[in-house]
């Protein structure tokens, strides 16, 4: 029999979320280990091979694995994803931008590799939810992220004040958000529903030149005008005190 082969480590890279990113942005440690892997499972191919080329310029993107990760993967495939590392490989998972493993589907492969005790080693970048949640004054103590808000138009009005009402029974942070082309309706709703005093906060675009980040009460959004991010990442939070 051959010998039991080492499995190797999953690196969790993070990518740049704005437009201003360049090779300085990019810790240290995520260039080094970037630079020395050759197995990667990306949700945006393009994104991925975006941000190797940005770490290391003049890496022969042919040498390259990049294997596809993203809501459609199936069970059986997340094994087939982990080869390289119960073949003692390390391997890299990469988000379309941000962290990987929050609000993404890299968490199942993270999950999955756990199960195969596969070392999982994290790498320091950035996190919308996290920065949204620095920049917005609202309550960092404590804070829940609910992912993506229902679709149907009465649905997404009962989801608002339940995170009011859980706001206001712990005191706590409430973030969501939305995508891009429904923004200004869930702000138009939310500014509708939720009560007067509770405070609503915006953070769009974040890390990049056109960053837009912006905390108030529901009474002062009502007053001096709503925003227009139509089509623009964004995180919104709100916490009832």
């Amino acid at each position: 029999m051959n010998p039991r082969v080492s499995k190797g480590t999953l690196y969790l890279i993070p990518v740049p979320i704005g437009d201003t990113a360049s090779d300085y942005s990019i810790p240290s440690q995520v260039k080094e280990i970037t630079s020395n892997l050759t197995h990667f499972v990306v949700e945006n191919e393009k994104t991925a091979r975006k941000m190797i080329r940005l770490i290391n310029p003049s890496v022969d993107q042919s040498s390259l694995s990049l294997e596809i990760l993203d809501k459609n993967t199936s069970a059986l495939q997340l094994e087939q994803l982990l080869e390289p590392c119960i073949e003692g490989k390390h391997l890299g998972l990469m988000s379309e931008a941000g962290v990987p493993a929050v609000a993404d589907p890299g968490s199942r492969l993270v999950r999955f590799a756990h199960q195969q005790n596969i070392r999982v080693v994290p790498l320091v970048g950035p996190s919308s939810i996290l920065l949204a949640l620095m920049a917005g004054g609202l309550n960092g103590q404590s804070f829940a992220f609910s992912g993506y808000l229902p679709i149907d138009a009465g649905a997404q009005k009962k989801s608002l004040q339940e995170l009011e009402r859980r706001s206001a029974q712990l005191s706590q942070t409430q973030i969501f958000m939305e995508t891009p082309y429904r923004n200004d309706k869930v702000i138009e709703l939310a500014i509708e529903v939720l009560h007067p005093t509770t405070l609503f906060s915006i953070a769009c675009d974040l890390n990049s030149s056109q960053e837009l980040i912006i905390t108030k009460t529901v009474s002062e959004w009502k007053k001096e005008g709503l925003v227009s991010i139509h089509k623009r990442p964004a995180i919104f939070s709100l916490l009832k005190e």
